[in-house]
């Protein structure tokens, strides 16, 4: 079974979804103009200013949502990964991946917003990749095959995030509680699924309170205790970096003919990590309440740098500057060491890479910190991973008349998700990996084919978002305006608000004036 998932995982993780996922953060920062950039301080305002709703999130709580999901074990463990297989080198592209993904997780987290509905039980929106396809396609001949391709989705999105991710982030909590504090991984599966049980039963707006309490206090104590190590190792600051393109680009001797492990190594973690084209990150996205896509589209891009650019940023330099990595040729543990730096033998890659740096500083402590850490990463990450999985399932439970049906159908999502918990905890680090990649790779190549042939709306958001903006007025979006269809609540939205006498009596599109 274990030789099964290690194929399945290099047919999907072969080079051409690698090519895939930099060409096309490539064509997206291009046509957009490099959003990521000139759109910088549209990101920070809507954070400031967005506000929920009885049937949304605010766009600040959709944020730590999809952060929740983005900062997990990736961001240590995966760091870690990187390294020891890819060189110093792989940081970098890892860099590069978050840099180009900010533009591809704006476009398919702005298309979720355009075609996002209310739930037809809780009132709470919903939307997503599985939404966006089919419904972009839904008065055209295209309609059949759009509907099973996003039917494909929803199912592949599902076992993505409620069996296989779940199983890489509790494996990598029990296997550092159980380094920190030799606490059994059984004891830790345990608690994971009593604790995990009590947060999804509350819904999307529990996961959300959750997800603002936890998330931002973590990530930034995390970064906190990167910095101190930065100023202990102000000296090696230059070094750090000087390693780290040398690398990138085989200019290193250590580390001779490792550019395409490189390359494949930073790409693979850093999709992994920031989750730009994967998917994932739409279901968050359209959970927000805004005035127009594009607001949330940005805030969607921002949080990529958030978890690529600060928290992986952070693992890197606290494993580099200590010198505690090894490096192993052919790309895993089988390989011969091509360097073996200062960590102990008896350490394994993964957190172990980072818990020996802090030891260093704080002997002892180290291992309790970073367990301590990736537990409540970890943690957030599976809620957010059920809260995607709910999303898709809601999406094929339209199709399911009975209200008493489609409840129980959420309820046996929620025992899934917990039984893979459980046997991710308490399995093997290599099969949980090779799992989860295998189903973070299968949404990608779904998701970014998708978002390639639906690009348009996204676009003409954007675009719509800046003429108002330059001409001082607060961005309405009216999807009818754009030549959009099928973006039925906005065009309901606007039609409220026309009737309550709050849309503007004329708003400048292409330059025209015109009636609401």
């Amino acid at each position: 079974m274990e030789n099964i998932i290690n194929s399945l995982n290099d047919a999907i993780w072969s080079n051409w979804l690698v090519y895939l996922c930099l060409g096309v953060g490539v064509y997206f920062s291009c046509v957009t103009l490099f959003l990521q950039v000139r759109c910088f301080p549209d990101m920070i305002r809507q954070l400031k200013s967005g506000e929920g709703s009885a049937a949304g999130i605010s766009s600040f709580q959709s944020l730590m949502i999809s952060l929740a999901g983005r900062v997990g074990v990736g961001n240590i463990a995966g760091v870690a990964t990187a390294i020891a297989f890819g060189g110093p080198g792989a940081v970098f592209w890892m860099w590069i991946v978050a840099f180009l993904g900010s533009a591809t997780s704006y476009v398919e987290c702005c298309l979720a917003q355009i075609y996002k509905e209310k739930d037809q039980d809780t009132g709470e929106y919903r939307g997503g990749p599985a939404y966006y396809i089919e419904k972009a396609y839904k008065h055209t001949a295209a309609r059949p095959f759009a509907l099973v391709y996003a039917i494909v989705f929803a199912v592949s999105m599902i076992l993505a995030t409620s069996y296989f991710l779940p199983g890489v982030q509790a494996n990598g909590l029990a296997t550092s509680v159980e380094h920190a504090w030799s606490v059994p991984t059984w004891v830790t599966a345990v608690a994971l699924v009593a604790l995990l049980g009590t947060i999804i039963i509350g819904g999307v707006k529990r996961i959300a309170w959750f997800a603002t309490m936890v998330v931002p206090f973590m990530a930034a104590l995390y970064i906190l205790v990167a910095i101190v190590i930065l100023f202990a190792n102000a000296s090696q600051i230059p070094e750090v970096f000087g390693l780290i393109f040398r690398s990138a680009f085989d200019k290193e001797a250590a580390f001779s003919g490792m550019l395409g492990a490189a390359i494949m190594w930073g790409v693979k973690r850093g999709i992994y990590s920031n989750e730009a084209g994967q998917g994932t990150g739409p279901q968050s996205a359209a959970a927000a309440e805004v005035s127009h896509p594009a607001k949330q589209g940005f805030v969607q891009a921002f949080a990529v740098y958030v978890d690529t650019l600060l928290v992986c940023s952070a693992t890197a330099f606290i494993i580099i500057s200590t010198d505690m990595f090894r490096v192993y040729e052919g790309g895993d543990e089988n390989g011969d060491v091509l360097y073996n730096g200062s960590i102990p033998d008896s350490v394994s890659v993964g957190p172990g890479f980072v818990q020996s740096s802090l030891d260093i500083y704080t002997p002892g402590l180290g291992g309790s910190f970073i367990a301590f850490a990736i537990l409540f990463f970890a943690f957030t990450t599976i809620v957010a991973y059920y809260y995607m999985a709910e999303v898709n399932f809601t999406y094929l439970n339209r199709w399911i008349k009975s209200e008493k049906a489609r409840t129980a159908v959420i309820w046996f999502l929620r025992v899934l998700i917990l039984v893979s918990v459980w046997i991710g905890a308490t399995t093997t680090p290599g099969t949980a990996w090779a799992l989860g990649d295998i189903g973070v790779g299968t949404t990608a190549w779904l998701n970014i084919l998708a978002i390639l042939v639906l690009q348009v709306p996204a676009l003409k958001c954007l675009w719509d978002y800046r003429r108002q903006k330059k001409a001082g007025r607060e961005p309405q979006f009216d999807p009818e305006a754009l030549g959009i269809r099928n973006a039925d609540f906005w065009v309901e939205r606007k039609a409220s608000m026309v009737a309550a006498g709050t849309w503007e009596d004329a708003k400048l599109i292409d330059g025209t004036p015109r009636n609401p």
